[in-house]
């Protein structure tokens, strides 16, 4: 099997894989593995490219990365904290998860109403949580067998406090299950925030399932954020090792051109030195957009290669990567979230902003005394603004200062006076994205699967699969369904190795490896 792609969908896909016993190889463009996921360094200072808020990575929870990582035999050592600083137009507080303490915010800068509501909305949220953890990632198949891998876990329902109701709401939009529950202005617009956290979406456009795991993960007691040490390239190293340890074969620099098929069957692919790699399956870890070229125009039906290739895109990136000068500083959080206005709402451009201080936590990311700082706006920078300039340009150059300037003024709430303790700076634009992620049009990923009209009996909308009409051609990744997000992407590459195994095997590990 060949797996195009070393982003954390493609090697949790090649990994499991391995260790099923299949013989693997991953084609990676770029010189490093880890795709959006990925780390640098310059100076010292340790920089992630991508996701930096994580939690439940420890062995046997609920999500399907730290799922993979167990059946690799491969922990991750972790560092856990339950704090974060928002930055609203209502207030600036430092806020906790597991606790009650956000309606005690919400009483002090809100209104009474406001803590009511929120109280209401988590005892609301108590049977989708349930519904949504019950049955794991790692039970799905796309086959009849998966009647036996997912009804081993259908009594966790009832008994952990799911319903039937929650259940049929799963895959509907999240505004759907709150709809009449939740009617405070400040309310609606946080859960949109938290949503667009999580898949790049608001509540409208954001499964109900992904909001009922992060409520059971982030509401209940004793509940925390966990930081993997060394950061997102630690998971990366990981998933890395316990391919290898099961025989799994990575090619870097090794682009793929095209992906072979003959006989209607994908069976390999040619990279850009004319190489070739057999394979009885490939799986792409490279998005739709970019899957569909290396493919013959005639290897899938029309139909559906022209729905796949107007998926949405996610809007693409602004990054401040900073290594700052940390002496005589007051210890920063972590994390921080800044949103300029509500009403332009989150998903509008230059409006929110996300900010990571790893370091806090993990002191060896950054030289001693320093602190480095990773900013962005998540998935909402316009890729028109960008598209016609050539970087290096006078006008690329004028347009990054002028659009990293929300970056800046977002870090210096985290850390005020920043600018004159900076030792490294650096801004990636959506072209960075492009160039280095092989990312069309520099995006998060794609969108577009919440259409209750396109699916099936009582308007339940169709979940798609890695698989495609080209028989031996699975595609995995944040382009595909569930989406982007580290959970998501880990999610899609577990449904596509266990596509391609017995489900005696996926039983198995589902003993070895699900709480």
């Amino acid at each position: 099997m060949v797996v195009i792609g070393a982003g954390l969908g493609g090697l949790c896909a090649a990994a499991l894989l391995a260790r099923y016993g299949k013989r693997v190889v991953v084609c990676e463009s770029h010189s490093v593995a880890g795709g959006a996921a990925h780390t640098f360094t310059r100076q010292g200072f340790h920089f992630e490219s991508g996701p930096s808020l994580y939690s439940s990575l420890s062995p046997r929870s609920n999500n399907p990365l730290a799922q993979v990582l167990h059946a690799l035999q491969e922990p991750l050592p972790v560092l856990r904290y339950n704090t974060w600083r928002v930055h609203v137009p209502e207030f600036t507080e430092t806020t906790q998860v597991g606790t009650d303490q956000f309606a005690e915010v919400l009483e002090r800068h809100v209104d009474a109403e406001a803590a009511r509501q929120w109280r209401e909305l988590v005892a609301h949220m108590v049977p989708l949580s349930a519904s949504s953890t019950a049955v794991p990632a790692a039970a799905v198949r796309t086959d009849g067998a998966a009647l036996i891998t997912l009804a081993r876990f259908l009594p966790r329902l009832l008994h952990n406090g799911g319903s039937v109701d929650a259940v049929k709401a799963l895959l509907r939009p999240y505004s759907e299950y709150v709809d009449g529950k939740v009617t405070h202005p400040f309310l609606l617009r946080w859960m949109d925030l938290l949503c667009f956290l999580l898949s790049g979406a608001p509540a409208s456009g954001t499964v109900a399932a992904e909001i009922g795991y992060m409520f059971a993960d982030w509401y209940r007691p004793g509940a925390s954020l966990e930081y993997p040490v060394g950061g997102s390239g630690a998971i990366v190293a990981a998933l890395l090792r316990g391919f290898a340890k099961f025989g799994g074969q990575l090619r870097l620099n090794a682009h793929v051109s095209n992906i072979l098929v003959e006989e209607g069957r994908a069976c390999g692919v040619r990279l850009r030195d004319g190489t070739t790699v057999r394979a009885q399956t490939v799986i792409s870890n490279a998005s739709i957009w970019d899957t569909l070229p290396m493919l013959p125009s005639d290897a899938l039906p029309p139909a559906w290669r022209d729905a796949e290739a107007n998926t949405e895109h996610c809007p693409s990136f602004m990054h401040l990567h900073l290594g700052i000068d940390a002496q005589g500083l007051d210890l920063p959080e972590v994390h921080h979230i800044s949103v300029e206005s509500w009403h332009q709402g989150v998903t509008s451009p230059q409006n929110l902003v996300l900010v990571s201080v790893p370091s806090v936590l993990d002191p060896a990311l950054a030289p001693q005394g320093c602190h480095v700082i990773h900013a962005y706006t998540p998935a909402t920078e316009p890729w028109a603004l960008w598209e016609h300039l050539q970087p290096g340009s006078d006008a690329y150059e004028a347009l990054k200062r002028e659009r990293s300037e929300v970056l800046w003024r977002a870090v210096e709430k985290a850390v005020p006076g920043v600018r004159a303790r900076v030792r490294v700076q650096m801004v990636g634009t959506p072209k960075t994205h492009a160039r280095f992620l092989r990312r069309s049009q520099g995006s998060y990923g794609g969108t577009g699967w919440l259409n209750p009209e396109a699916g099936g009996a009582g308007g339940t909308p169709a979940v798609p699969t890695p698989e495609t009409p080209l028989p031996g051609l699975l595609c995995v990744g944040d382009s595909r369904f569930p989406g982007p997000g580290v959970p998501a992407v880990a999610a899609s590459g577990m449904a596509a190795a266990h596509s391609l195994v017995p489900f005696w095997q996926q039983c198995a590990l589902l003993d070895e490896c699900v709480p």
